[in-house]
């Protein structure tokens, strides 16, 4: 089985973060801002500014102290990894998947397709 070098580096990250969710999640809930900053792009598809990419850089400075893993946000290019965490921190995933998964039964049950 062939995976790109994305996927494996996707992966490596993911377990790595995943295994310490709940603790990042629990510190995370306790700086005021954090959560809500981290889901902007995800949220709304908006960017971050340089302003709130230092802001999360100085959030997760911070995290790095509970979570070591994470000073990987506070190198160089380490904002690109953003997205990736804010995909493995959503605690609405589960309930986004079910609400498309539900909006594609209907598209396929209606005639015609889409209503």
């Amino acid at each position: 089985m062939s995976h790109s070098l994305k996927e494996i580096i996707k992966q490596v990250f993911f377990n790595t973060v995943a295994k310490n969710k709940a603790l990042l999640l629990h510190e995370a809930g306790k700086i005021n801002g954090f959560m809500a900053l981290l889901m902007k792009h995800r949220n709304t598809q908006y960017t971050w500014t340089k302003e709130e990419k230092k802001l999360l850089r100085t959030y997760l400075w911070h995290l790095s102290s509970y979570i070591p893993a994470l000073i990987i946000f506070c190198l160089p290019g380490g904002s690109l990894l953003f997205p990736l965490l804010a995909e493995i921190l959503d605690r609405r995933k589960n309930k986004r998947a079910s609400i498309e998964q539900e909006i594609n039964r209907k598209d396929n049950n209606s005639p015609g397709g889409k209503s």
